[in-house]
This record gives structure tokens, C-alpha cells and sequence, in this order.
């Protein structure tokens, strides 16, 4: 059965003449941190279930790292898929545009949360936007001037928070987790905090600018910011939903706005701080590079992307089954994201 819908697949996608004369039979996979266990583990389920293909190769880097690599062009020296826990810019479209990439191809595959979480040991936290502002901003409002941020501990800026010493760990530039971080956590803080009046200039930079004595950037992934919270325990981190699952036997979870994020608060929009995860395929590489097609599908196949499949056990927030159909009908019709051709 699946060989069946597979080839079917293949031959949908594979609309045009190759872009190149196919030398490397790996698919070659990079980009965010958080797809990075559920690409694996369907890269391995793939190899065992199609043994004429080899299981691709997946690698990490971020999101916007992934998606620098497959914008780079058309190729064997180029990546076939960029993981990606944020949508694809139109920046970065235009990048793919001007190196070539013409046919890029968007699959989204289900859904996460981001989370906050600390070393089990340490106190209950119920977060709310306005209190990760008040922690991480370099600056605060304060009798309604902004002044360098005073707050040592949590329970300073909320008597309701633990009394902890303020230390955070939140993803660097390149992921797209610290995209939806930014926008649904820090921007919606800095709202809620009431800044005094500002020009636009002044107030954007009041909005993203962090602390640096308390603030750490974690370039890697998500095991490097477990490392940091090992190394001290006090320290609070952002990470996704399907990563803390993995770990919640030395994490300790905290609440959003109220809401204890889960499969199914996530899933229903309760809780506050989700987001859909993708892929890109590049078009010019299908029917080129051995497999291609047939993984995007196998991939998104209720065995693995299903309610009830593999990636669900393994963390994943699945799609409606309507529309994980609908993705799959995009892809095997060779559905382009827009501006592409």
C-alpha cells in the first residue's frame, strides 16, 4: 500500500525535467532544532521501510540556518529540505529566486508549543507575557520613566513568582523558536508592561533589547539549553513542547497565562505560545534525487504524522486529518509557495 500511494506521489511531483543530472542518491537534510527528532526518526523509519533508498541524512542548525543552506541553489552540493519551525520569509524567498531556487514547496506537517521550563527541584512558576519582559528587557518602566532593569529575582517583579534568582535561557537569532518567542511572549509582554511614550525607534528597541548579566543566547539546540539549566539549576529555559515530553523526568513545566501547555491545549489554541512546524522541499531536486517525493510522503502518512501515529507518541501536536489531507494533495500536485514558479 504504500509503495502504491508513494510511486503515485512521485509521479504527481516530478512534473518537470530534472534541473541537474543526479550524482548523489542521500537526501540531505538541515535547519531547526525543534523538527530535528521527528525528521529523524522518520529519516529511519524510511530507510527500514524503503530499502531501495538510503535514509536521509539529517542535520540541525536552526531554522534560519537551514533555510540560508537551501536558498544557497540548485544541486548536488545543496541541501534537498529545510526543516523549519517558522514559515519562510519573503526575504528568503527572494534569496531562493536569485540563486535559482524556483520551486519550493511547503509542507506543513503539525503543530508545537514553546515552553517554559526549569530543573524539577525549583519552585512552580505561572508565567505571564509581562513577567519574562520585566525579566529579560534591558530596560523597564519604572514610576514611569525607563531605567536599567533592577530586578534581581522572580518574586520581585511578582510576589506570586518563586523567590529565584533570574537567570533564562532562550534560543539564539537562527532559530524560529525565538521568532514566535519574540512575538508571542516578549512583544505581548512589552505591551502589558506600560511603557512611558516612546518614538517607534525607541520603542521597538525597549521591546527586543535583553539583559546581558542574566539573558543567555543558546545558538545550539535544545540539549545545549538542558546543559545550561544542569550547570545551574535556578536558570528557567525556553524550549519546545515535544522536547520537554522527552525530558519532563528532570523538568518542571510552568503555566502560560494560566494554561498548562499539553497535546491537547496546544492543539485546541488554549494555550497561548504554539506554533505550526514545517518543510521545504525544493521542486528541482524531486524526481533527481533518489527518494525525495517518497519521503515527503511517507512522512506525512498517517503511520507517522497521523493522530495515533509514530511522531505523535513522539511529541508531535498532529494536524486535523482534513487537513493533513488537504498538505498532502498540495504536495503530490505540486502546490508552490507563492512567488515561487
Amino acid at each position: 500500500m504504500n509503495r502504491l500511494l508513494l510511486s503515485t506521489a512521485a509521479i504527481a511531483v516530478a512534473v518537470a525535467a530534472p534541473a541537474f543530472a543526479q550524482s548523489r542518491d542521500t537526501i540531505q537534510i538541515a535547519g531547526s532544532s525543534t523538527v530535528l527528532p521527528f525528521a529523524s526518526i522518520v529519516a529511519e523509519e524510511f530507510g527500514n521501510s524503503f530499502p531501495e533508498f538510503k535514509a536521509p541524512v539529517v542535520g540541525s542548525g536552526g531554522t534560519g540556518g537551514g533555510l540560508k543552506q537551501f536558498c544557497e541553489g540548485v544541486g548536488e552540493n545543496t541541501i534537498d529540505i529545510a526543516n523549519a519551525s517558522r514559515a519562510i520569509k519573503a526575504e528568503e524567498i527572494e534569496t531562493c529566486k536569485a540563486n535559482g531556487v524556483n520551486k519550493i514547496q511547503e509542507v506543513k506537517f503539525g503543530y508545537d508549543g514553546i515552553v517554559f521550563a526549569s530543573s524539577a527541584g525549583q519552585g512552580d512558576f505561572a508565567l505571564e507575557p509581562v513577567h519574562v519582559f520585566k525579566a529579560i528587557a534591558a530596560q523597564v518602566p519604572v514610576d514611569g520613566k525607563m531605567v536599567a532593569n533592577p530586578y534581581k529575582n522572580w518574586n520581585e517583579i511578582d510576589a506570586s513568582l518563586p523567590n529565584q534568582e533570574i537567570n533564562v535561557a532562550i534560543p539564539g537569532s537562527n532559530h524560529g523558536t525565538r521568532e514566535v518567542f519574540q512575538e508571542k511572549v516578549i512583544a505581548e509582554g512589552c505591551k502589558e508592561a506600560g511603557l512611558p511614550e516612546l518614538d517607534a525607534d525607541a520603542k521597538k528597541a525597549a521591546c527586543t533589547t535583553f539583559r546581558q548579566d542574566v539573558v543567555v543566547e543558546i545558538a545550539g539546540d535544545y540539549t545545549e539549553t538542558l546543559a545550561r539549566l544542569k550547570a545551574n539549576p535556578a536558570t528557567v529555559g525556553v524550549f519546545g513542547l515535544s522536547f520537554y515530553d522527552q525530558n519532563k523526568d528532570t523538568l518542571k513545566v510552568a503555566t502560560v497565562s494560566g494554561v498548562t501547555p499539553s497535546l491537547e491545549t496546544v492543539a485546541s489554541g488554549e494555550y497561548p505560545v504554539s506554533r505550526p512546524l514545517y518543510f521545504y522541499v525544493k521542486g528541482e531536486h524531486v524526481g533527481v534525487i533518489p527518494g525525495l517525493a517518497e519521503y515527503t510522503e511517507f512522512f506525512l502518512s498517517d503511520q507517522m504524522a497521523g493522530l495515533g501515529g509514530t511522531l505523535e507518541t513522539a511529541g508531535l501536536i498532529p494536524a486535523p486529518a482534513a487537513e493533513l489531507e488537504t498538505i498532502r494533495a498540495d504536495f503530490k500536485a505540486g502546490k508552490l509557495v507563492g512567488g515561487t514558479n
